[in-house]
């Protein structure tokens, strides 16, 4: 790798030996991938690193070891959820242990986290791009993010570039202000090897069509045709949302990093197909392939006919518009079934800044007060980790919780029906 004098000495221990450690491992890390040099962030990391588990010695060690020798990242960064809530979520008294257990560590790396440069106590969200949390790029900025779903909105929605940074390397980029040049840094590396043609009759649900892209592609950069006819009329803020869910579930179902959507995303409208690569291959997803993967999803409870206990709504968290969206559509279902509240126990997940934001509105908070709707900041996948936690019979709409947990999947509309008693018939769905 082309190094500067200034890297080199850091790399020699001129500059101390911890901060020689951490260049040197991204440097490693950079060379793995054939990075030629490092090149300068433009915006602060995202830390997907969150969660205080106790099994993590080497991390605080290794963080104290960064605090000592006074190193700390260039811009005030932001990291995933918290793990826990015991205000807004109730744990039983054995969910309670193993959370304690699990989770026994985080008060003690939450100050690690605050020395070494969290932005601040808020600072606790997936979606750090939200206007309200502020941790925002700009097309072309230079980032170095872990979290996958903020990885593929910042390169795809924004049109930001950032590699999926592992646990640790977005952390050591963030002190260096540097991260390596390769993958979806460069030109070549965000060329299309996939032209995804979209067939279907109407908008397929975000998250079923993010895992029917993710599950062809992998980690493949897709460029997505006739998504924009159901699109291109819409405000921006719902198109934004959409390319959110989708783009999460892509990430998780497979491993996009990076998707382009034909006059929608920034580097789809100005270049158009010029972002194929040569060799591209192509696949057609229509009404029957949207239905294939909706119906291919497993029922994980353990007693499979369980009725659902839990909802969880936000993951990746939702934005302020979702936000009252599912608050005003949970009102108005209740209304019309005329039940007083919702039928099973709902928490809606948004960042703390989005949840500041949205109480300014006591209209809108007593709506859900009123129905019982529960917010929180929390991670639902954090949640779920623990064992007796995820023996609960518990529904989502979120394709990245039924990906790594034991939730089961429903759509939008499923999912307001089963909450608010809109269908009679919760087996049918």
């Amino acid at each position: 790798m082309e190094l500067t004098k200034e890297e080199r000495e850091m790399i020699e221990g001129k500059h101390g030996k911890t901060l020689a450690k951490v260049i040197r491992t991204v440097v490693e890390y950079g060379t793995l991938f054939g990075a030629k040099r490092l090149i300068p962030l433009d915006k602060p990391v995202h830390l997907v690193t969150s969660f205080g588990v106790s099994i993590l010695k080497p991390v605080y060690n290794m963080m104290n070891e960064l605090i000592e020798n006074g190193l700390h990242t260039v811009l005030p960064f932001t990291v995933d959820p918290r793990p826990l809530d015991h205000k807004n979520i109730h744990y039983n008294l054995p969910e309670r242990l193993v959370f304690k257990i699990m989770y026994g560590k985080q008060k003690y790396y939450e100050k690690q986290l605050m020395k070494i440069g969290l932005k601040d106590d808020n600072a606790f969200t997936c979606t750090c791009y939200h206007k309200e949390i502020g941790n925002i790029p700009e097309k072309g900025d230079i980032l170095a993010w872990a979290e996958s779903s903020a990885v593929v909105y910042a390169n795809s929605v924004i049109g930001a570039r950032t590699n999926r940074n592992s646990a640790i390397i977005d952390l050591f980029s963030g002190i260096l202000g540097k991260t390596p040049e390769f993958g979806f840094l460069t030109n070549e590396g965000r060329k299309a090897k996939w032209l995804i043609e979209l067939k279907t009759t109407e908008l397929p649900p975000a998250q079923v069509l993010g895992s029917t892209i993710g599950l062809k592609v992998i980690e493949e950069v897709p460029y997505i045709k006739g998504l924009d006819k159901f699109l291109k009329d819409r405000p921006q803020d719902d198109i934004n949302d959409y390319l959110k869910d989708m783009g999460a579930a892509s990430a998780s179902n497979g491993a996009v990093g990076l998707f382009h959507v034909e006059n929608i995303t920034p580097e789809a409208v100005d270049e158009g197909e010029k972002l194929l690569s040569r060799d591209f291959k192509m696949y057609s997803i229509d009404d029957a392939k949207i239905k294939q993967t909706r119906s291919s999803y497993p029922n994980m409870y353990k007693n499979p006919e369980a009725n659902p206990r839990l909802c969880f709504i936000g993951c990746p968290h939702l934005s302020l518009q979702q936000l009252n969206k599912w608050t005003n559509e949970i009102s108005e279902a209740l209304q019309k079934t005329g039940r007083r509240k919702i039928k099973i126990k709902t928490i809606l997940t948004a960042a703390p800044d989005v949840v500041r934001k949205f109480k300014e509105n006591k209209h809108q908070l007593m709506k859900l007060k009123k129905n019982l709707v529960r917010l929180s900041s929390v991670c639902p996948l954090m949640n779920m980790n623990n064992p007796l936690f995820s023996k609960k019979a518990v529904i989502t709409n979120s394709n990245k919780l039924r990906m790594y947990s034991t939730a089961k999947y429903y759509d939008d509309h499923e999912i307001l029906n089963l909450i608010t008693g809109g269908d009679k018939d919760e087996k049918r769905i």
